[in-house]
C-alpha cells in the first residue's frame, strides 16, 4: 500500500516497533476514532491485523468506553466554560466535542455538548446557524495532487502574520505558521521546504496567488520538479492565480477566522480601544509580538491538529470526500484514490534551504526588542507567559517599565 516506510509512521506520530497493538489502539482511541478507523490504521500503517472481536476485546481489557464511565457533568461544564473564555467561542459542539475529547480525555456524548452549550453560549449557537455562502464546487485528484498556499492577515494590524498551506483533496492543513511577516519570500520558502521534508515530496501542483512572497516558492517546486515527465512537471507545476479563485485555502479561512481567529481580534482591539496598544507605535508591536507570539503559535498548531483529525461530513459535492482529513490524506487507498507525491532529491531540497530559506522565520520580535525584553525580565524576575492572562499582564508590565526609561 505505500512506496516508502517513512509513511508507516506519519500519521500520528513516530511509533517504534516495540509498541504494542494495545498502546496504539488506545492512542486512536483517545483521537475519537472509531472501530473501522482504528482497524484501518492498525493495517495499513502499523502492519497489525486485528479482528473487530479482538479490537473489542483490547478497549474492554482497557476501560476505553464512550458509553460507560462517562464523565462528571460538572467537570464538562468547567471545561467547556474554560475553553469558552478563549477561541473556544466560536466553534460548534461538534468541534467542542472533539476539544473535551482529545484535549482534556472526557467521555462526554455530543448531545450533552450541543444542550450544555445550548445554556452556556445561546448567542454563539444562533450566530452559529444562520445559513452558509454556498461555494463552488472543488474536484480534487487525490492527496498530493493540489496545494494552495495563502496568507491570512486579519491579525496583521496587531503584528501577527499567518501563512498556511491546504492539501485540495483531504483539505488537510500541511503547515499553519505564524511570524513577523507573510510577506518575505524567504519566510514562506522556509515553510514550503520544511513541509516537503516532512512529506517526503512535493505535489503535483502547488498553487498561490500572484503576491511577490510566493516568488521563491515557485522557483524551488519549478526546481524540484525540473526531472519529472509528468503533464505538469516543470513550469506547470506552479500556478498562479487570483486570491479568490485559490478556492480550498481561501474558504478554509473563514472556519479559522470564525473558530479561532476572530476571538484574538476582539481581545487586541479591546486593547487598542483602552489605548493600551498603538498599532502605530513599533515599540508596542514589538511587545505585543514578544508576549503573544508563542501562544498564538501554539493555538494555530492545536487548531490545525484538531481540524486533521476532526470528521468532514458529506457534501452535496460528490467529488469531495467526507471523513478525517488525516485518513483521506495518508490513507487514500480506503477511498480507492492514488497518492500523488512527487518522491525529490534530498540534496536538491538541502540546496534550496541553504539558498532561499530563512532560518528565523518563527522570530518573535525584532533582536533589538527582544534583547532589552530579556533584560527587564531577569530585573524584574518575570517569567515569559504560558497562558493569556500572563501575557496580558508581562505586556503590561514592559510598556510600562519601556514609557518610564
Amino acid at each position: 500500500f505505500f512506496s516508502s516506510r517513512r509513511r508507516h509512521t506519519r500519521l500520528q506520530g513516530d511509533w517504534s516497533s516495540d509498541v504494542c497493538s494495545s498502546d496504539l489502539i488506545e492512542h486512536y482511541f483517545n483521537l475519537g476514532y472509531e472501530q473501522k478507523e482504528i482497524l484501518s490504521c492498525l493495517l495499513l500503517i502499523h502492519d497489525e491485523n486485528l479482528s473487530s472481536r479482538q479490537l473489542r476485546r483490547i478497549l474492554a481489557r482497557r476501560g476505553l468506553t464512550r458509553r460507560k464511565h462517562v464523565s462528571n457533568l460538572s467537570t464538562v461544564v468547567n471545561r467547556i466554560e474554560q475553553e469558552l473564555q478563549c477561541s473556544g467561542r466560536n466553534i460548534g459542539y461538534r468541534s467542542m466535542w472533539q476539544r473535551l475529547v482529545v484535549d482534556h480525555d472526557l467521555v462526554v456524548a455530543k448531545e450533552t455538548v450541543r444542550h450544555a452549550l445550548r445554556i452556556l453560549d445561546p448567542e454563539g449557537v444562533n450566530e452559529r446557524l444562520r445559513h452558509r455562502l454556498q461555494r463552488r464546487q472543488y474536484k480534487g485528484r487525490g492527496p498530493n495532487f493540489l496545494w494552495h498556499i495563502h496568507g491570512f492577515d486579519k491579525l496583521k494590524p496587531y503584528g501577527f502574520c499567518i501563512h498556511g498551506e491546504i492539501d485540495g483533496y483531504s483539505r488537510r492543513i500541511l503547515w499553519l505558521e505564524v511570524s513577523i511577516s507573510n510577506n518575505e519570500p524567504a519566510f514562506i520558502a522556509k515553510y514550503f521546504v520544511d513541509c516537503v521534508k516532512a512529506a517526503g515530496g512535493t505535489a503535483r501542483i502547488v498553487r498561490a496567488d500572484l503576491g511577490t512572497e510566493n516568488t521563491y516558492v515557485a522557483g524551488i517546486q519549478r526546481f524540484l520538479r525540473n526531472d519529472s515527465c509528468d503533464s505538469f512537471s516543470k513550469d506547470k507545476s506552479f500556478m498562479y492565480g487570483r486570491s479568490v479563485s485559490n478556492q480550498r485555502i481561501e474558504a478554509w479561512w473563514s472556519q479559522l477566522r470564525r473558530r479561532c481567529a476572530s476571538w484574538w481580534m476582539e481581545h487586541f482591539n479591546e486593547l487598542r480601544e483602552s489605548r493600551l496598544y498603538c498599532d502605530s507605535n513599533p515599540v508596542h508591536v514589538d511587545c505585543l509580538r514578544f508576549c503573544y507570539m508563542d501562544l498564538i503559535r501554539d493555538e494555530l498548531h492545536r487548531f490545525a491538529r484538531l481540524w486533521n483529525n476532526h470528521r468532514i461530513r458529506p457534501s452535496i459535492n460528490c467529488e469531495s470526500p467526507s471523513g478525517r482529513p488525516d485518513l483521506l490524506y495518508y490513507l487514500p487507498e480506503v477511498s480507492a484514490m492514488q497518492n500523488f507525491t512527487v518522491p525529490i532529491d534530498n540534496d536538491d531540497v538541502i540546496l534550496c534551504e541553504e539558498e532561499l530559506c530563512c532560518m528565523k522565520c518563527t522570530s518573535s520580535c525584532s533582536k533589538e526588542f527582544c534583547q532589552l525584553a530579556n533584560i527587564i525580565l531577569n530585573e524584574e524576575n518575570l517569567m515569559l507567559p504560558k497562558d493569556l492572562m500572563e501575557a496580558r499582564n508581562l505586556y503590561l508590565s514592559l510598556i510600562n517599565r519601556i514609557d518610564n526609561l
